[in-house]
């Protein structure tokens, strides 16, 4: 059901768990009644007030909401190089550098790229619902190429979901040579279920970005970042066209909600058996940038 509580398996804890949503009510309002509807389509997904936001964020009088934030949300201050109080703004806390270490990268398996809660799928193809009964990717909107929808269509595909209280980095899951990050403009929609629910195509139509990595073992895997409400920018820190290693960092987003995903051609990855599992049964695998997406 579209207002039903977001649940996730913690691959960690082994259970299932209930997402703490920032900001429900109001994202519950602007989804899921007329007038918020109304009003997410004429001024919260358009670019000029997630900039507006975004640069609320980034004032000195915002460094006050942090402590707070992190106490309501019991973020683990112990990952991250600096203490709650010692950021200059609640948007320089938001994309936090870790602590050197705190995210070991697997050795032998293609890792996710995010901190955050994933989804999938070893056959683009054969999908047939994802967060509601009946909903499929856009891909050839996703990708706005025939030509890549072709290559990738039957391949797999894994959707990361970080929620704003997550680490806010992204990575790259494997080595190898990335090409410049090819921008496509888009609204910015929320990216968290209660929204998604209802209307899968926002992955599809909100801003984003896609790099190709050419690698030695996987071909090339496409990586997306996608934009989403409040979002000021998707900040590219890597250098094209020159060799990267899996876990290096690509870069990051600035405040709110964001995704990655990750497109393999067919036949080049096995995903991990618990990520295709609990995807299957409708849930979100809560795991960590660095560790494994792809079968041992």
């Amino acid at each position: 059901m579209p207002n039903s509580p977001i649940q996730y398996y913690n691959r960690y804890t082994q259970q299932l768990e209930q997402e703490s949503v920032y900001g429900e009510p109001f994202i519950r309002w602007a989804y899921g009644t007329p007038i918020g509807k109304a009003t997410s389509k004429l001024l919260l997904k358009r670019s000029f007030f997630s900039r507006w936001y975004g640069r609320r964020m980034t004032t000195p009088s915002s460094r006050k909401k942090v402590l707070p934030f992190v106490q309501k949300y019991s973020v683990n201050m112990d990952d991250f190089a600096l203490k709650a109080e010692d950021y200059p703004s609640f948007n320089d806390f938001f994309y936090r550098k870790l602590k050197p270490d705190a995210r070991p990268i697997h050795t032998n398996d293609v890792v996710f790229p995010a901190d955050g809660r994933h989804m999938g799928f070893q056959n683009i193809t054969d999908i047939k619902n994802v967060y509601v009964k009946g909903q499929n990717f856009d891909l050839k909107t996703l990708l706005n190429s025939d030509s890549l929808f072709e290559r990738y269509k039957n391949g797999a595909l894994v959707l990361s979901r970080l929620c704003p209280v997550d680490y806010h980095r992204f990575h790259f899951p494997v080595s190898g040579v990335p090409s410049s990050a090819s921008l496509i403009n888009g609204p910015l929609d929320s990216v968290n279920p209660f929204a998604l629910r209802r209307n899968l195509h926002i992955l599809s139509q909100n801003k984003r970005t896609i790099t190709s990595i050419q690698t030695a073992n996987f071909g090339t895997v496409l990586m997306i970042e996608i934009g989403a409400v409040c979002v000021g920018s998707i900040i590219q820190t890597f250098v094209p066209n020159t060799s990267v290693r899996k876990g290096d960092e690509k870069g990051y987003f600035q405040f709110g909600g964001s995704s990655t995903m990750l497109l393999f051609e067919p036949g080049k990855i096995q995903l991990a058996s618990d990520l295709t599992y609990h995807t299957s049964k409708g849930y979100e695998l809560f795991a960590h940038m660095g560790d494994s997406l792809s079968a041992q």
